[in-house]
């Protein structure tokens, strides 16, 4: 069994390489997809963030207004409030996944794909954490693969995916699908958001593999068929015990 870490800044290609070892056969399943899934009414960590956040934060509708928080988070400086309700219930449903892949198969490959690996153990240790799951979460996984692109592309991409033709968000916190931004609006949310994640080069330094994306999609798949012959041979090394303390 191996336990992988999947990430990248937004608009890196992670999802692509996600999909593409989903293919390959390895389990995955996404951070943003469980925090959107834990941010639903009835849900403990909806709560919370009503709680915390207060009814701005909400639609008429009931739901959360992800578009608000949004804005909230990133431009009014509380963004590190909002990942301490939602990280946590994410990483607690993660490992709770992880024990159903390997109780089905103990040699599975299981990839989880997060854009904020590296940035939730930065702001946990900026709190003063130690011992906590957010702390230690790199710990928690076997391996670590980053996607790595240049950042004036990576804002193009993501200018691209939110923009006039584009759907929604999925770095940090989950947005509202259904809006759109105009190009400029959207370059500065990247920007924006760019300059809360740790470099490319820094993640480059504490992974196991690198990947890079920056050229054509044949290279990109290339590269993560390589990647997946070596974590097929790893994942037989890891017994149960050993990864899942």
């Amino acid at each position: 069994m191996l336990r992988v870490g999947l990430t990248g800044g937004l608009g890196s290609g992670k999802s692509t390489v996600a999909a593409t070892l989903r293919t390959l056969g390895a389990e995955v399943i996404e951070a943003d997809e469980l925090g959107r899934e834990l941010m639903e009414p009835g849900q403990a960590v909806y709560a919370e963030i009503v709680r915390v956040f207060g009814p701005e934060g909400v639609s008429p509708d009931g739901q959360l207004n992800r578009a608000r928080l949004a804005e909230m988070a990133f431009k009014r400086g509380r963004v590190n409030e909002l990942n301490a309700i939602v990280h946590p219930a994410v990483i607690a449903a993660q490992r709770q996944w992880m024990e159903q892949v390997f109780a089905r198969d103990p040699a599975a490959v299981a990839v989880v794909e997060s854009a904020l690996i590296f940035e939730v153990e930065r702001d946990a240790r900026a709190r003063g954490e130690s011992e906590t799951v957010l702390a230690d979460w790199r710990r928690r996984l076997d391996r670590i693969i980053v996607v790595t692109a240049p950042d004036e592309l990576k804002i193009a991409r993501y200018a691209t995916r939110v923009g006039p033709e584009g759907a929604g968000c999925k770095a940090g916190v989950p947005s509202d699908r259904s809006s759109s931004l105009g190009w400029e609006a959207a370059e500065a949310e990247a920007r924006l958001r760019l300059a809360r994640q740790i470099p490319d080069a820094i993640k480059a330094a504490r992974a196991d593999y690198v990947i890079d994306n920056s050229g054509y999609k044949e290279a990109l798949l290339a590269q993560v068929e390589e990647v997946w012959q070596h974590l097929l041979a790893e994942s037989n090394k890891f017994a149960p015990k050993e990864s899942l303390e």
